[in-house]
């Protein structure tokens, strides 16, 4: 049996990128840093920090880049990838984590605000957001 499977929490290194493929279908790209506290030989402490790309498919991809924004939280689960193309006669390379499932962190962790570009005001996406009834369910209604 073989298994690909990435899970990462770390803090988006700017704002998601999102475009169409000619199919259509949205992928939206973007870039989380991930924070690695350890100690050295000596026993001094040390942090690292490890970058990670990122490509979001369908509508999940358009939630991404609505929602998240440069300091973002977020965790993606996904497989990785390495792509490779020619350029100026050169082999290029880039390892991406294919998001099956991305959630989103906490507001305002790591970043502060929203950078406002395309975003709207924090009050903005907290309006575009739904609203769900108070109200206690029944399982009994259910149609399933």
């Amino acid at each position: 049996m073989y298994l690909n499977k990435a899970m990462i929490f770390g803090n988006l290194t700017r704002d998601p990128e999102l475009k169409a493929l000619p199919s259509g279908m949205q992928v939206c790209s973007m870039s989380l840093a991930t924070n690695r506290v350890y100690n050295d030989r000596d026993g001094k402490r040390q942090e690292s920090t490890d970058y990670h790309n990122v490509v979001v498919f369908g509508k999940q991809a358009d939630t991404c880049a609505k929602y998240l924004f440069k300091g973002s939280s977020a965790y993606v689960e996904g497989r990785m990838q390495t792509r490779s193309w020619e350029k100026d006669g050169q082999k290029q390379y880039r390892t991406e984590i294919i998001a099956e499932r991305v959630q989103f962190g906490p507001k305002n962790s790591g970043g502060g605000a929203p950078t406002g570009q395309d975003k709207g005001s924090s009050e903005d996406n907290r309006s575009a957001l739904p609203d769900y009834p108070e109200e206690e369910i029944n399982p009994e209604d259910i149609p399933f």
